[in-house]
C-alpha cells in the first residue's frame, strides 16, 4: 500500500512511499513516469515523505525503522538518516519556505531540523505529546506548528521558542484520537479516528469552529427526509450521519444503534427507520437526532425495507416480514434471497428484488398480510 505522496514545487517530480519487499519508495517524473532517483537506506515501511519546496531540492522520509531518511538530488540519492526518534516516524513535513522540516513519531516526540543541512535544531516539548504523533502541519508563514496525536489532543507550537501556544482537547474516547492535521490558509483542520474533521479555533481551543461528522467506513445506504432538507447516510460500521442539504452541516445520530452494517433506511413523519445485519429494525427520532427504544427483532438478516403509512415491510434472507405498531405482525417464507424492497401503487403492491434469480417478486399488501 502507498502511504504518502509528495510533489516538487514545480510539479515536475513526485515521491511515493509505503510498504514493499526491498524498496519502500521511489521518485518519478510526473509526466513520463521515468525514475529520477531511488529511496533507499531504510529497512522498514515508510509512513511519510515530503519534498523541500525550495532549491536545492531535498526529500525527507519517515520510516517504521525509527529513522528519518534524507535524500539529495535530482537524481535523488540517499544522504543520511536521522535517529532522534525511538519509535516509528509517522510524519515529516517541510516548512512552507523550506528552511526547516519537522518530524513526529510514535514516541510522542516532535523534532525540528534545518531544511538544507538536516542538522537538528531542537525538540518541540519534552515530549510534545503523551501518545504517538500522527501528523504535523506548518502555518503558512512558518512561525507555528500544529501537531495531532493519539493522546486525543492537538497542539499549537511556537517554532522559535519550541513552546506550546494552545492545546486542543478533542475528547476522551478511543475514536477521539487525532490521526492527521492540515493547515490550509487560515484553516486548521484535524481528522479523528472516528472520521470526524474538526476546524480548530485558535481563539477558543475548547470548542472547534465546525465539525464535519462523516464516516470512515463505506456508506451503505442513503435516504432523504420527506421535505428533502436532510440527507441521512448509514455506513458499514453502523453509524448514521444527518447532513443539511443546504449548508452541508452534519450531526451524528446518538444512542445505541446497530453496531454494524446498516442495510436500509426510510423516513416518515419525524421518524427514521433503519435495519441492519444485527437482524433488527430500529427507530430514530429525527427531531432529537437520537435512537428511540424501539428495537424489533427479525428472524434473519434484513436486506431491505420500505414504508407504507404506519406499515413496514422488511425482506430478510429467509422471509418477508410485515411490521406495524413497532412489532412484527406477519411473515411469509421465501425460497429466494431478497436484495431490496419497494412499496407502490394504491393497492398497494410490494416489489422484492431477488439476488440470485434476477427476478422481481410482486406481492399485494392487504392490511397487515402479504
Amino acid at each position: 500500500p502507498i502511504k504518502d505522496i509528495s510533489w516538487s514545487m514545480d510539479n515536475q517530480r513526485m515521491v511515493v512511499v509505503g510498504e514493499g519487499r526491498e524498496r519502500f519508495g521511489h521518485v518519478f517524473m510526473s509526466e513520463t513516469g521515468t525514475s529520477v532517483g531511488e529511496i533507499s537506506g531504510q529497512s522498514k515501511p515508510i509512513n511519510s515523505c515530503d519534498f523541500r519546496p525550495a532549491r536545492p531540492f531535498r526529500i525527507v522520509t519517515g520510516s517504521e525503522d525509527n529513522t528519518i531518511g534524507v535524500f539529495e538530488g535530482p537524481p535523488f540519492k540517499f544522504k543520511m538518516t536521522k535517529q532522534e526518534h525511538t519509535r516509528f516516524v509517522q510524519a515529516v513535513r517541510y516548512s512552507p519556505n523550506g528552511s526547516h522540516f519537522a518530524s513526529g513519531g510514535f514516541d510522542g516526540k516532535v523534532f525540528i531540523y534545518d531544511g538544507t543541512s538536516a542538522d537538528l535544531v531542537g525538540e518541540v516539548g519534552s515530549p510534545a505529546h503523551k501518545g504517538g504523533v500522527y501528523g504535523v502541519a506548518w502555518k503558512p508563514d512558518g512561525t507555528q506548528l500544529l501537531t495531532a496525536s493519539g493522546d486525543k489532543t492537538c497542539k499549537l507550537w511556537d517554532v522559535e521558542t519550541r513552546s506550546v501556544v494552545s492545546e486542543f482537547v478533542m475528547g476522551s474516547q478511543v475514536e477521539d484520537q487525532q490521526v492527521s492535521c492540515l493547515w490550509q490558509g487560515q484553516h486548521l483542520l484535524t481528522v479523528s479516528l472516528s472520521g470526524f474533521i474538526s476546524y480548530l479555533d485558535v481563539n477558543n481551543p475548547d470548542k472547534p469552529i465546525r465539525v464535519i461528522k462523516g464516516h470512515n467506513k463505506p456508506i451503505t445506504v442513503l435516504t432523504l427526509s420527506p421535505d428533502r432538507s436532510t440527507i441521512y447516510t448509514g455506513s458499514h460500521d453502523g453509524f448514521i450521519t444527518a447532513w443539511s442539504a443546504k449548508t452541508g452541516e452534519t450531526e451524528r445520530i446518538a444512542g445505541a444503534g446497530h453496531g454494524n452494517q446498516i442495510n436500509s433506511m426510510r423516513t416518515v413523519d419525524g421518524l427514521l427507520y433503519t435495519c441492519g445485519i444485527d437482524d433488527s429494525v430500529k427507530q430514530v427520532d429525527t427531531v432529537s437526532q437520537a435512537y428511540t427504544s424501539v428495537d424489533v427483532k427479525l428472524g434473519s438478516q434484513p436486506r431491505g425495507m420500505d414504508l407504507h403509512g404506519d406499515t413496514i415491510v422488511a425482506a430478510t434472507i429467509k422471509e418477508v416480514c410485515v411490521l406495524q405498531d413497532n412489532r412484527k405482525v406477519s411473515t411469509i417464507p421465501v425460497s429466494y434471497e431478497p436484495s431490496c424492497v419497494s412499496i407502490g401503487g394504491e393497492k398497494p403492491f410490494v416489489a422484492v428484488g431477488g439476488t440470485a434469480d434476477n427476478k422481481v417478486h410482486i406481492y399485494q399488501l392487504s392490511g397487515t398480510t402479504l
